[in-house]
């Protein structure tokens, strides 16, 4: 994606920074060259963004270009408002009060240079009030009234950075745009960027470092630069064209707000926020299934005034679970009225509502990968030995868990009744990318849940497909990120 900084006079840009492109607001405003040229990021450093300058112009009209821009509207409009920054102050409250802690005064003034500050002590602060209000250059005022409470938060020109300051700013000028991929106005380059988000501290990532590795090859393939992002990187995802989780999704958790926030900016999401909230709860999945008439285990969803019926509806062993349980934790298998009391206890306290299932031991579950409504792999994933989950838990070893074996299977060899029941699951959920997993006993398969964020991990479910698999996850991102552009225009 093409990138420019734009300033009032281009002399204002005293930084030297290899590849970044500087135009004068008035030639991106009025040169028609501008208004034709497709994909581009704009960063607007002008002296000022009041209502009808040139500097709201620049925004202003990037957006109606079509344009990502660096503040936009809404963030220039956020910046006059009391409201919004009263919101803001009181979401940022606990760091706020840890930064400025031991400062004196009653009042302070903070610069954020790209999202840094020239004292460290303020970094956690600076950074959280740049994700939040997104212009380059900005000044936080805040006063002291039995608390810190952040008055003011305007933008800045680069004119308004103390002498003493420049160096810093000169500095985290370059990291900034170090992170960019910059391209020549002249080379009318059309590649599309994807942010992979990854946690590079989970024991149990939905893709493992070769798959990734595999996956940034594949956008490569197909015209899209690919960058890794972690939980630190929110302000970067405007900076985007789509955004893919590779990370453990939960709707109370960064995952979701990274997802909420990149369909929010207009960027293609997978997985997108509403197949996260449908997928991590299991109460809205055995409601949703139930309705539709796709065969699942016997289910009960359980509160505190339905508990006692648990015996005489699954009989014993059966399965409780947790509504956001992942990967085998906060499910449990209960053989008498005692465990079942105390799993009851322990899972009702978190939640008001739960899931109980009959037990149905199986050798393997199905897994079916279905992307664009279309199922895409297909593996077996065998139970952990000696275990009735693929996912064995043991906190006391050292690897922590255990897992079954798993088997990729060519999707011509699934039996046709598995492939119908998963594509009909997962078709009540979205056209995303899903894992459905089901139980085959006999002639009787049935779903067990629909995963929105399912492992591709290289040596698993790539068995079959090989590179193939990522390749057509990275080509259905790439139309997905076409048909919206031809859709704007």
């Amino acid at each position: 994606m093409l990138s420019l900084v734009i300033v009032n006079n281009p002399k204002d840009w005293n930084f030297t920074i290899e590849n970044v492109e500087v135009v004068a607001a008035k030639t991106y405003v009025t040169d028609s060259e501008f208004s034709e040229v497709r994909n581009v990021r704009i960063y607007n450093l002008c002296r000022s963004y009041r209502y009808q300058s040139l500097g709201y112009y620049v925004s202003l009209l990037a957006e109606a270009r079509g344009h990502k821009v660096f503040p936009s509207v809404s963030t220039i409009q956020d910046l006059k408002s009391l409201s919004v920054i009263r919101i803001i102050s009181d979401e940022v409250d606990e760091t706020l009060q840890r930064s400025l802690a031991k400062l004196q005064a009653t009042t302070f003034d903070l610069n954020i240079y790209f999202g840094q500050s020239v004292t460290k002590q303020y970094e956690n602060l600076s950074k959280q009030l740049y994700n939040l209000f997104q212009a380059p250059l900005l000044r936080a005022n805040f006063v002291f009234n039995k608390k810190w409470i952040l008055q003011n938060i305007n933008p800045i020109s680069l004119n308004d950075i103390p002498e003493e300051d420049k160096a810093y700013a000169a500095k985290f000028a370059e990291e900034y745009f170090a992170r960019k991929h910059f391209r020549s106005l002249k080379k009318n380059s059309s590649i599309y960027d994807l942010a992979i988000l990854v946690n590079p501290a989970d024991k149990c990532p939905p893709s493992n470092a070769r798959a990734i590795k595999n996956f940034i090859a594949a956008a490569e393939s197909v015209g899209m630069g690919a960058e890794i992002i972690t939980k630190d990187d929110f302000s970067k995802l405007p900076e985007f064209d789509a955004l893919f989780i590779r990370d453990t999704t939960a709707v109370n958790h960064y995952t979701y707000r990274f997802a909420q926030r990149a369909a929010a900016e207009g960027l293609v999401v997978i997985d997108d926020p509403e197949s996260i909230i449908k997928c991590t709860n299991k109460v809205y999945l055995a409601e949703l299934l139930t309705k539709a008439k796709v065969p699942c285990p016997k289910t009960i969803i359980i509160h505190k005034d339905n508990q006692d019926i648990i015996p005489s509806i699954l009989g014993f062993p059966c399965v409780l679970k947790q509504p956001d349980s992942a990967f085998s934790l906060g499910v449990a298998k209960v053989c008498n009225k005692d465990e079942l009391k105390e799993k009851l206890d322990a899972f009702l306290d978190k939640s008001d509502l739960i899931i109980a299932q009959e037990f149905m031991p199986t050798d393997f579950d199905w897994r079916i990968g279905i992307l664009d409504r279309t199922p895409l792999f297909a593996c077996k994933y065998f139970m952990s030995k000696g275990h009735w989950q693929i996912v064995n838990w043991h906190p006391e070893k050292k690897a922590g868990l255990e897992y079954g074996d798993a088997q990729a299977v060519p999707i011509n060899e699934v039996p046709d009744k598995v492939l119908r029941t998963a594509l009909r699951a997962a078709n009540l959920v979205g056209s995303g990318l899903y894992g459905v997993d089901l139980k085959e006993k006999g002639q009787r398969v049935v779903v067990v849940e629909i995963n929105d964020n399912p492992d591709v991990s290289a040596g698993v479910e790539d068995g079959i497909l090989k590179d193939n698999l990522y390749l057509m996850i990275m080509k259905s991102i790439l139309n997905r990120i076409q048909a919206k552009k031809d859709k704007k225009e």
